[in-house]
């Protein structure tokens, strides 16, 4: 396989988007987390000392990833930089790093998914009943 200075740069924008969509978990949950510390103070619902902790969790993985994503796009521009001095032995070592820490970050954030998934199962349990019911209405109808 040919490596050139552009292989490292396709990496470029899925990073950037990477970073860009991790960032908009990250603000969202924040919001949640501000909203639910307000409910908290007001009603003092144990149930949502759970949630809060389930959050901590999620944002602590939202970091994680974040910090492989950024490392993983420094060591992209650094594979560039060592291209650009001829030293292309070391820059397919450094894209390599690059992959990999890349692969990090995806698995953490799959892991997020999950525990996000997990909660609002959760937080659906205490409807069951009610959408079950609401199934065997939706059901009637063909769409």
């Amino acid at each position: 396989m040919e490596f050139t200075l552009t292989t490292p740069a396709l990496l470029f924008s899925a990073i950037s988007l990477l970073l860009l969509a991790y960032t908009n978990r990250f603000l969202a949950l924040a919001s949640i987390i501000r909203g639910m510390k307000t409910q908290y103070i007001q009603t003092k619902d144990q149930n949502l000392l759970g949630q809060m902790a389930n959050l901590r969790r999620r944002i602590f993985l939202i970091r994680n990833m974040q910090g492989c994503g950024i490392v993983s796009f420094f060591f992209c521009v650094l594979c560039m930089f060592l291209m650009y001095y001829q030293q292309a032995q070391l820059a397919q070592y450094v894209f390599g790093m690059s992959l990999f820490l890349l692969m990090i970050s995806l698995y953490i954030s799959f892991r997020e998914i999950q525990m996000s998934v997990n909660a609002l199962k959760m937080e659906l349990s205490g409807l069951k009943s009610e959408i079950d019911q609401a199934e065997k209405i939706l059901g009637k109808f063909k769409y």
